[in-house]
């Protein structure tokens, strides 16, 4: 998966991994992994990090088709901050004849003694989700990142941990009929004094479906809302998506259309994002089916 703005200020990229084992009769373990990374800004300002995750899934009730579980989860992973201190420039590098450019010729105040760290990162998570048949279903969670709270700092004196992430989230896949199934999904974010919301939804349209063969075409509308600097909130970007599916396989687009004054920052410019998905499915038994991601 890759974000990336059109007036190249900000890259991200990411890939991740997950399978589950059965164990016991109805329960399952699941593994993972994620790798990501993102630069910022001319002065290179990036971040990678990979993880690893595991959950231990406990079936709560449920019959041959309908399914309810109860899944914990944790997370730990590494991660690398680095940026170019030759790109910055200060208020006291200013110049005072050709005023609103930058000088780089003229002493700075600001002192960094390393321009790169390492840092760990510990996390938690649970969640519930139910299987209501092969084509419905609901899930809902809650999860909290930086519980080790990590310094963040690129000098050796200062001490600026990495503020806590609370992520809440919450979706379904209903299906309508044989051609037709609706995904609504809600997402917040909370860290520190930021906030964040994207709520929206997306329609499945089936193609074609039978044992050998699946193809679908999904388009979806979203909101992204976001708190102010001062206080109250604003609707920050309307996301349009798109997804086609093929068996297994899944290639999905989304751009982002700024709604608040970033549009000025960027010229107007949004974000897009492609995505590559590769479903490995074995056999669908238990009253767990393959995700539809």
């Amino acid at each position: 998966m890759a974000s990336i703005w059109r007036s190249d200020a900000f890259n991200t990229y990411s890939a991740s991994y997950d399978q589950k084992f059965a164990t016991g009769r109805y329960d399952y373990f699941g593994i993972g992994g994620t790798l990501w990374g993102d630069v910022v800004g001319s002065s290179n300002f990036a971040t990678t990090m990979a993880s690893l995750s595991g959950s231990y899934s406990r079936r709560m009730g449920g019959d041959r088709v309908k399914s309810h579980y109860l899944v914990i989860g944790a997370s730990i992973g590494m991660a690398q901050r680095s940026i170019n201190v030759q790109n910055l420039l200060w208020g006291t590098q200013h110049s005072t004849t050709n005023p609103g450019t930058g000088d780089p010729s003229l002493l700075s105040l600001e002192e960094f003694t390393r321009d790169q760290f390492l840092f760990a990162d510990l996390g938690v998570g649970l969640l519930w989700f139910s299987i209501l048949d092969k084509y419905s279903n609901f899930y809902g969670g809650i999860a909290y990142n930086h519980l080790n709270r990590p310094n963040q700092s690129f000098t050796d004196e200062d001490l600026i941990p990495l503020y806590g992430k609370i992520t809440m989230h919450a979706g379904a896949d209903l299906s309508l009929g044989d051609q037709l199934s609706v995904l609504p999904g809600v997402v917040t974010f909370i860290q520190g004094p930021s906030f964040q919301l994207n709520v929206g939804t997306s329609f499945r349209f089936m193609f074609n479906q039978n044992r050998f063969e699946e193809q679908s075409f999904q388009l979806g509308l979203w909101s992204r809302i976001a708190n102010k600097t001062e206080s109250g909130v604003l609707m920050d970007a309307l996301i349009v998506s798109t997804r086609f599916d093929f068996n297994q396989f899944g290639l999905g687009f989304s751009y982002d259309i700024n709604t608040s004054s970033l549009k000025d920052a960027t010229n107007g410019n949004g974000s897009f994002e492609f995505s590559l998905i590769y479903n490995i499915c074995g056999p669908e038994d238990r009253g767990v089916y393959c995700p539809k991601f």
